[in-house]
This record gives C-alpha cells, sequence and structure tokens, in this order.
C-alpha cells in the first residue's frame, strides 16, 4: 500500500458485529504543482516568520498551543490532556446508524474521501460480508467518527473490493441557494425543445472514464514551465477550441446540434447508405446541358482518379 500510516483506526460496528478497521485517505497531491513565493531581486525563496501578536516577536511554531476565545483577545488554552478526556465513542468506533438509498443524499453534501480497509487478519470475514451486504442492498451506511478534532458524518459505499468512506457536509455548512436560484425562470420549458436537448443528451452519453478529469490548466502550465525551462519565452500554442457562445436561437442550435432541417432550409445530412439524388449546378457561364464554358458539344477532358 503507498501510504503506511492510517489516520485513524478503530472498529466498524453493525449491531452486534464488528471488525477493526482503518481508514486511509483516498487523496494525494504529490503530482501536483507547487510554487514558492520567491524574491525576483535575489532569486531567495520567502520565508513565513509567527510572530506575536503583541511583543512583535518570533515564536517557535512547537511552542504554540490551540486556544479559544471565549471574549475578546481573551483565551482559554488547551493542551493535549483537554482534547483526549473530551473523546466519546465515535473517536474508535464507526457504529452504523441507519441505511439509506445509495442515491438519497445529494453529491454536494460529499466532503473528503477516504479507503476504509481491515485493520490486520483479523476480523476481515466480517468485513466482506458487510461490504457485500451493503452491496446487494444498493445501500449507504450512515455513521459518525472523530476526524481531527471534529465529529463528521460520514457514508460508507462499496468499492471495488472494499469500503470507502465519505466525510458529510452539516446543513450548516452549506450557503442556502435560494437566493442564487430567485432569479430562474419557473415554470416548464417549451418541451419540444427539451425533447431535442434530451436526444443530444443521450448522443452524448458515454462511459465514465477517470481520464476525462484530467486538469488540462495544469497540463497546459506545465508546457509553460518547460518552454522556460529550455529557454523558450513563449510555449507552443495549445488548439484552438471553438467558440459556442452567443447563442440566439436555441430550437435552431438543438437541431443543428443533432443534424437535423432548421427552419433555414438547411437540410440533415443524408444517413449512411442511402444515396443523394444528383443535383446540376448553375451558374452564369453555364449553357442550358450544364456545360461550362466550353463549345457546344465538346466534353470536358475526363480525368482519372487518384
Amino acid at each position: 500500500m503507498a501510504q503506511k500510516h492510517p489516520i485513524w483506526r478503530g472498529h466498524l460496528r453493525l449491531a452486534l458485529v464488528s471488525c477493526p478497521v482503518a481508514l486511509y485517505t483516498a487523496h494525494k497531491t504529490s503530482g501536483d504543482l507547487h510554487f514558492h513565493l520567491i524574491n525576483p531581486k535575489t532569486q531567495n525563496r520567502i520565508r513565513m516568520v509567527t510572530l506575536d501578536a503583541g511583543t512583535d516577536k518570533p515564536v517557535e511554531r512547537g511552542d504554540l498551543v490551540k486556544g479559544y476565545e471565549f471574549k475578546k483577545d481573551t483565551y482559554v488554552l488547551l493542551d493535549d490532556a483537554d482534547f483526549e478526556r473530551a473523546k466519546i465513542d465515535t473517536s474508535d468506533v464507526l457504529t452504523v446508524d441507519k441505511f439509506v438509498a445509495a442515491d438519497t443524499v445529494d453529491p454536494i453534501y460529499f466532503d473528503g474521501s477516504y479507503y476504509l480497509v481491515p485493520d490486520g487478519k483479523a476480523g476481515q470475514d466480517v468485513y466482506v460480508v458487510l461490504r457485500d451486504a451493503i452491496a446487494k442492498a444498493g445501500r449507504m451506511a450512515l455513521s459518525r467518527l472523530v476526524l481531527a478534532r471534529r465529529e463528521r458524518a460520514v457514508a460508507i459505499l462499496p468499492m471495488d473490493r472494499g469500503l470507502v468512506l465519505h466525510t458529510l457536509h452539516e446543513e450548516r455548512d452549506l450557503e442556502d441557494p435560494k437566493e442564487l436560484f430567485a432569479e430562474v425562470p419557473g415554470g416548464k420549458p417549451d418541451q419540444e425543445m427539451v425533447r431535442l436537448a434530451t436526444q443530444l443528451v443521450d448522443r452524448q452519453t458515454g462511459k465514465y472514464d477517470p481520464g476525462d478529469m484530467e486538469d488540462r490548466y495544469e497540463v497546459r502550465l506545465r508546457e509553460v514551465i518547460d518552454a522556460k525551462l529550455r529557454g523558450e519565452e513563449e510555449a507552443p500554442e495549445p488548439e484552438p477550441e471553438e467558440r459556442r457562445d452567443n447563442v440566439i436561437d436555441l430550437m435552431a442550435a438543438l437541431k443543428r446540434s443533432l443534424g437535423q432541417t432548421t427552419d433555414e432550409g438547411k437540410r440533415a445530412p443524408a444517413k449512411k447508405g442511402t444515396p443523394r439524388p444528383a443535383t446540376r449546378s448553375k451558374s452564369p457561364k453555364s449553357g442550358k446541358d450544364g456545360s461550362t464554358g466550353a463549345a457546344k458539344g465538346s466534353r470536358a477532358p475526363i480525368r482519372k482518379r487518384a
């Protein structure tokens, strides 16, 4: 396993059944670009200094403790023993409170993701039974867990051969969207446009590919950095994307997206295998017989197709 040290150890419990488990962070940032603040005159890094707000003197971070401000600029100090005394059951045990349908929790409530794995050989049989039972029922297990000295609501779902745990935001953590959505028109839109849009959605529906989530901005930024390392001031220009803004006629845009005929007389492309009727274009220099400037009765030279 890439990560050797779990961030939490305890037991996963359902009624009278339990097994030892460990929690590992699912996300990694080792591949991300990281930047430092540099003094451009000296090319040296800038060092952040921790200062005492009253004396302006530097303080070592290792000497600091946590404090709760109970009135303006007045704090009660807490040490590790104080936090230890505040421990509750969910500090060590993941007790499943209830199950809900897997699709009933809106994704906006999901926060961090963690891998929940068996902690040692003991209890692995219980772990796989619980995993398969949750998967077969199509449910999501809800529980609570203390992480970073805060009790979090969590959801547990099967994933591949294991379980994944997601911390959940509380209702108070989320902004109320009612004011933001207040200007969105109410009522039902034109059902013909909805039908066309649904066809467009169906046509562009495919299988999820994790590669689709690649950070294209970071890829481009790496190209810029590589160019500067080579002594080049400009990186190769990226492929221009087709502009799709300024859509005035939504119905026409939907039909064009689907390749259908619009009111302007544009014809959808013929289906593969369907012959199109031959058409003869007329130009100002064309005769009635369709000749294009050649002497009457003469034929244009036949060119062999490559």
